[in-house]
């Protein structure tokens, strides 16, 4: 069988197993929107590289309104809301267990509601990131013939968003015309995988907390000064997936995720804001190919908006089409 033939060496199963991790976690940069902003995703590259390239592109159309009370509204007629972003980013090995990564984009908003038209763009917000590998032999097996096959890769990290973009407090004039969210966000990670041929499961798990800043404008109108905070916020991540290898060794991987995204209420000089918080349950799907060398790695993967009552609250229903690229050096 042609993927067997990859194990005869160590170095060969070590670039194969932590590329299909690369396939099921990195690919594309998804940028993820709120009321028209954008924030790079930060990368993960294989353990086997010392450098990795990405880029990708998002679509975004929006398709209603969920409200506090997670229930679905459509937008008024003669609305069509859409989002363009550019994504790009890189991580360098730092060490044989440490990693580290830079990853941004550029927003294009091109937006009809009611009938009322606004073209904007601007940078999105970036992200950087630092991340250590927990294991030193390859955690990926074809067969389970111990309970040490089992142990996962396990990944620690934290990352920081730098509100790079154009937010609310800047001079604009609508949410449709902003590209981030102007706020500063550190956050803790963790990342588990684990492998067994031909079939990939991963973790990611990220708790995030905002830094306070001070705001005198709101949407270009100058306000009394106040303190801002927005809320802690968790997201989760499970992805599987099914990877299918050619007689060349090229390879095919089908994958299946689920995301569970929650932000706390926004503060405002200390005092809850009760219309700010927000929840999503998302569902996706992406297929991904690599080159037999692992070095170059094509997705393209599709997030649908769903209209079901109490899927998300507080937040829009969206289309998402991305399409990405990663180039791996070793």
């Amino acid at each position: 069988m042609p993927v067997k033939k990859i194990f005869r060496s160590a170095a060969s199963a070590a670039l194969l197993c932590y590329t299909l991790f690369a396939l099921v976690n990195t690919s594309p940069l998804h940028a993820g929107s709120c009321c028209g902003g954008g924030t790079a995703g930060a990368l993960i590259m294989p353990k086997s590289a010392h450098l990795m390239l990405a880029a990708s592109g998002d679509f975004e159309k929006y398709s209603g309104y969920f409200d506090r009370g997670g229930n679905y509204l459509s937008d008024p007629p003669r609305s069509d809301l859409r989002q363009y972003r550019i994504n790009g980013g890189v991580a360098v090995r730092l060490a044989s267990h440490w990693q580290a990564s830079f990853a941004s984009g550029y927003v294009f908003n091109a937006n009809k509601y009611a009938g009322l038209a606004s073209n904007t763009n601007g940078p999105a917000d970036s992200t950087l990131g630092i991340l250590y590998e927990t294991f030193d032999n390859i955690r990926c097996v074809w067969r389970v013939r111990k309970w040490d096959d089992l142990i996962p890769a396990v990944y620690l990290g934290a990352q920081a968003t730098i509100p790079t973009g154009v937010s609310p407090y800047d001079n604009v004039k609508s949410s449709f015309d902003i590209t981030g969210r102007g706020f500063y966000r550190a956050e803790g990670k963790a990342v588990v995988e684990k492998t067994v041929y031909p079939f990939t499961l991963a973790l990611t798990l990220l708790y995030g907390t905002h830094i306070t800043r001070p705001v005198n404008r709101d949407y270009g109108i100058y306000v009394e000064p106040y303190r801002k905070r927005l809320g802690d916020r968790f997201t989760g991540t499970a992805t599987l997936s099914y990877s299918y290898f050619t007689d060349g060794m090229a390879s095919f991987t089908l994958a299946a995720n689920y995301t569970y995204l929650n932000e706390a209420d926004a503060t405002i000089d200390g005092v809850r804001d009760k219309t700010t918080g927000f929840s999503r349950h998302l569902f996706g799907a992406s297929l991904a190919w690599a080159t037999p060398e692992r070095d170059i790695i094509v997705t393209i993967s599709y997030n649908p908006a769903f209209h079901v009552p109490d899927i998300q609250y507080n937040f829009p229903a969206t289309h998402v089409i991305s399409l990405g690229v990663n180039y791996v050096l070793r």
